[in-house]
C-alpha cells in the first residue's frame, strides 16, 4: 500500500480537541467580574479558534485599543488557564484518528497560534492515546499562521517533506497557512466555523465531517 501522506498535522482549538466548553466558562465569568450578563455557548462556540482577542471583543463589543480590554483579556486568559481541561475533550471520533495514525507510525503533530504557556498545560492535561511528536506554538516562531513557517517548521522537526504532509484545521488562516507551505490541506467542517465563513471558497484540498474522515485520506 502506498502511502499518500508521510505526516498529520493539527491544529488545536477546534479541531483535535473542543476547547469551546471551558473558553466559553472563561468568557463568562470575565463577564461577571466586569458586571456584563452571561451569552449562552451557542454564541461563543464559533469563536472560540481566534483566541482571546476575539472573545473580549465578542462578549464586550471593545477593540484591543480601547482602555479597559487588555485587562479584561487577561483576567479571562487567568481563569482559563485555572481551568484549561476541565471539560475540554478530544472530538469524537479523533482518538480513533491518533490511534490508527500510531499503528501506522505516520507521525503527527500539532501547529496552533496558541501561546505555549497554554498550548503545553492543555497538552499535558488531555488524554491521548498515543503521544505527538510535535507542538508548534504560537510563539515558537516570530511568525503565526497564516505565516506558513510554524508549519513548515514542524515538518522539518519531523523530517518530512511538506509536500507528504496533510494539515487539518477549521479556520480559513490554517487553510492559507497550509496551502503557503506546500501542504496538502483539510478543511474540518466539525470545528468552530462561524456564519459568515465560507469554507467552500478556502481552497482546501479535503474537507472533513467527522474526524474519521481523515483516515480515507491516509493512503492511496
Amino acid at each position: 500500500m502506498t502511502r499518500r501522506f508521510h505526516a498529520v498535522l493539527f491544529d488545536l482549538d477546534g479541531t483535535l480537541a473542543d476547547t469551546a466548553p471551558d473558553l466559553a466558562h472563561a468568557l463568562n465569568r470575565t463577564l461577571e467580574h466586569f458586571g456584563r450578563p452571561t451569552l449562552p455557548f451557542e454564541e461563543i462556540r464559533p469563536v472560540v479558534s481566534h483566541g482571546g482577542i476575539a472573545l473580549i471583543r465578542r462578549g464586550f463589543g471593545m477593540q484591543p485599543e480601547e482602555e479597559g480590554f487588555e485587562e479584561r483579556r487577561l483576567f479571562l486568559l487567568d481563569v482559563y488557564l485555572k481551568n484549561i481541561c476541565t471539560h475540554t475533550r478530544l472530538f469524537p471520533g479523533m482518538d480513533t484518528v491518533l490511534e490508527q495514525l500510531c499503528a501506522i507510525a505516520i507521525p503527527w503533530g500539532i501547529v496552533t497560534n496558541k501561546p505555549a504557556w497554554l498550548t503545553d498545560p492543555l497538552m499535558a492535561a488531555l488524554p491521548m492515546p498515543c503521544g505527538t511528536q510535535v507542538v508548534i506554538s504560537g510563539d515558537t516562531l516570530p511568525q503565526r499562521k497564516p505565516h506558513p513557517a510554524p508549519l513548515l517548521h514542524a515538518a522539518e522537526k519531523l523530517n518530512v517533506d511538506p509536500e507528504h504532509c496533510l494539515y487539518v484545521g477549521d479556520a480559513q488562516r490554517d487553510i492559507q497557512a497550509g496551502r503557503a507551505a506546500g501542504m496538502a490541506t483539510a478543511c474540518a467542517l466539525f470545528g468552530y466555523l462561524q456564519k459568515q465563513d465560507r469554507p467552500d471558497q478556502w481552497q482546501a484540498d479535503y474537507s472533513l465531517h467527522k474526524p474519521e474522515d481523515i483516515l480515507g485520506l491516509l493512503a492511496a
